[in-house]
């Protein structure tokens, strides 16, 4: 398999400083800085970065199992919502909500919602991820 990378340069201190993040193959960059990591400021952050990550892996763990199962999906929309919470320890990422729409002929929403869970535990970010932070999952198939 190979090794995925990604870089990141910050220049200045902390809170007026600012920096650029980029993918190793250049597919993402974005600017950073204080203000978009830790209040609501333009540009992305390490934590959209997670959810990003944590919802194309689980989109993509759900397909499989989908298939595996015997069913075929029109489309897997999953939507990762990453907290950041302030704790004794400092800023730290304490909950990941999981938010999955499926056009999925042919199944019901239990068979649905059964299939995700297993796909959420088996998805490599989830298990990176869960030992530190828990992990809420919803599912809803569309119409």
């Amino acid at each position: 398999m190979p090794i995925r990378t990604a870089s990141a340069i910050w220049q200045g201190n902390l809170t007026d400083g600012s920096g650029t993040i980029s993918t190793g193959k250049g597919g993402l960059q974005g600017n950073y800085s204080f203000k978009s990591r830790f209040e609501e400021g333009e540009g992305t952050n390490p934590e959209e970065l997670i959810a990003a990550a944590h919802a194309g892996c689980f989109s993509m763990a759900f397909s499989k199992a989908l298939a595996d199962a015997g069913y075929t999906s029109t489309s897997v929309d999953t939507t990762a919502k990453v907290h950041l919470d302030k704790t004794d320890a400092g800023p730290t990422v304490t909950r990941i909500d999981l938010e999955t729409v499926g056009n999925v002929p042919g199944i019901d929403e239990a068979e649905f919602g059964k299939l995700a869970e297993g796909a959420k535990a088996n998805c490599p970010i989830s298990r990176l991820l869960s030992p530190g932070a828990e992990i809420s999952l919803t599912t809803r198939l569309s119409s």
